[in-house]
């Protein structure tokens, strides 16, 4: 009788490094890498996020270059001129001094007393493809006068006043916005004004009119002036009066007060705003009146552009020489951006700074959703391929770029609607392909949409957004905690590894 001895079948075990490839801590190891890896393209998200912009303010630029810029109104100021012999020493071939004389010129200028700016503006927005830019037309009526000339501040030098060549002297910022020849009214008596002839270099742009006065009395007089102006994105008053009154109302409903004064009174509505100031003198950096040189800015402005970047005025630190008595040896420090009234007219809404608000919560979306898909794997027992978490996540990144293709054409909001519901049913379509169960792909898909609909809600907060995001994350790591806790993660493991010994039979 034969017996038959048979070999025991040994059970294939896999590999130590197949167990390793195959166990969830590689595999959380190789999703946080990915979501690493996730951060290149939300970062070329962010560059082509930030060269949309930078060709929204070329637009802009350019549609303002050609209506007119940012305009800045300032003074009236007296201007008279102050010829008077001046001596200096030269030498000769031999090295011999000698005494030269010329004609020399300076200005006495004189600040007015008392002015009331009345104005309206009629902002609107120009459209050039998709870019828009805020332009207005505003017209405004100066009102003031000045006191007599002090004439025992005056150093003549020995020369002569020239009465009859005095000038009045307003500043504008771009002569291309004038829509008509300024208007003025000296006493009752009307008289043009016209350009500079670069006699003057006191504002941006310089108009003047000439005044024929005949003594330092007849600078006392009432002054009248109408202006008709076009610019873009902010009017700005230079006040330099001893007391400057400031009315302006406007159908803009979203205006902002800006530089060194806000408004004593305002009134904002949806059909547009009313504003006033009232500004004495005690913050002026000019004296009531002082002479020097034919006049070196009395400002330096900045400017606004989309970006927030100083852009219009590239000079610096311009030192005002003031040789009048009461201001001998000092120097008069010019004016800048906080020494004026300043009226800011701001699109509502601006895609680009809205995108990029979002796209800083890339990263958290990408890792939330990675952590919403590993708990699904995990609680369902549905295995997920990392060339499929590869996928999600692009996709995920994709929304981005969406959004900031279709915000250009539908605004923000909408294009966020139509980018969000785009993502999440691929995402969760691709989920039911995977584990062809449409319970898991509603989940996911509702998961999703929370936390898009919670970065939607964070953009509306402004100031409260940050603490209602971090209490949000706080709350959703409380429950990844808490889903965490209840999962056997040592018993993972061992189920993959049981799975694919069976699979190797």
């Amino acid at each position: 009788m034969e017996t038959n001895h048979q070999q025991p079948i040994q059970a294939n075990t896999p590999s130590f490094f197949k167990q390793f490839i195959n166990s969830m801590v590689f595999k959380m190891f190789t999703i946080l890498v990915l979501v690493l890896f996730l951060l290149i393209p939300l970062n070329w998200i962010d560059d082509l996020i930030r060269e949309r912009k930078y060709r929204e303010n070329a637009v802009t630029e350019d549609i303002v270059a050609k209506w007119g810029n940012e305009q800045v109104v300032s003074g009236p100021i007296i201007a008279i001129p102050l010829d008077y012999r001046a001596e200096s020493t030269v030498f000769d071939k031999d090295n011999k001094p000698l005494k030269t004389f010329s004609t020399e010129r300076e200005w006495i200028f004189l600040l007015p007393n008392r002015v009331h700016i009345d104005g309206s503006v009629q902002p609107e927005e120009l459209k050039r493809g998709i870019y828009k830019s805020v332009v207005y037309n505003t017209t405004l009526n100066m009102k003031g006068d000045f006191d007599s000339l002090n004439m025992e501040e005056v150093d003549a030098k020995g020369g002569v006043i020239q009465w009859d060549e005095a000038k009045l002297v307003v500043g504008i910022t771009d002569f291309k916005g004038l829509l008509s020849y300024p208007a003025l009214s000296w006493n009752g008596v009307k008289s043009p004004m016209a350009n500079s002839d670069n006699s003057f270099n006191l504002f941006a742009g310089n108009l003047v009119a000439d005044l024929g006065l005949t003594s330092g009395e007849d600078t006392k007089q009432n002054f009248d002036i109408e202006l008709q102006l076009r610019g873009a994105k902010s009017l700005n008053f230079f006040p330099l009066a001893n007391q400057t009154d400031i009315q302006v109302s406007g159908d803009w409903a979203d205006p902002s007060f800006n530089g060194g004064f806000l408004p004593e009174d305002r009134e904002v509505t949806d059909n547009g705003f009313k504003a006033s100031w009232r500004i004495p003198n005690f913050s002026r950096k000019f004296p009531q009146q002082w002479q020097g040189a034919n006049g070196n800015r009395m400002y330096i402005y900045s400017g606004m552009n989309n970006n927030g970047d100083e852009y219009y005025d590239t000079a610096t630190n311009v030192e005002y020489a003031a040789s009048a008595t009461s201001n001998q040896g000092t120097n008069i420090e010019p004016a800048t951006d906080n020494d004026l009234v300043q009226i800011q007219f701001l699109r509502k809404v601006n895609e680009y700074q809205k995108i990029t608000r979002v796209a800083k919560y890339g990263a958290l979306v990408i890792f939330l959703t990675f952590a919403a898909l590993v708990l699904t794997e995990i609680i369902k027992k549905q295995r997920i391929h990392i060339i499929q978490y590869v996928l999600i996540g692009v996709a995920v990144v994709l929304f981005y770029s969406l959004l900031l293709a279709v915000s250009e054409h539908l605004g923000f909001n909408l294009a966020y609607l139509v980018a969000a519901v785009a993502t999440v049913l691929l995402i969760a379509s691709f989920v039911h392909l995977l584990t062809k169960r449409w319970g898991i792909a509603l989940g996911f898909g509702a998961i999703l949409s929370s936390f898009y609909a919670f970065i939607y809600f964070l953009m509306q907060l402004q100031d409260h957004s940050l603490i209602v995001g971090t209490i949000g994350v706080f709350l959703i790591l409380a429950v990844l905690m808490r889903f965490s806790a209840r999962i056997n993660w040592y018993s993972l493991d061992n189920t993959n590894a049981e799975n694919n010994s069976n699979s190797d039979k």
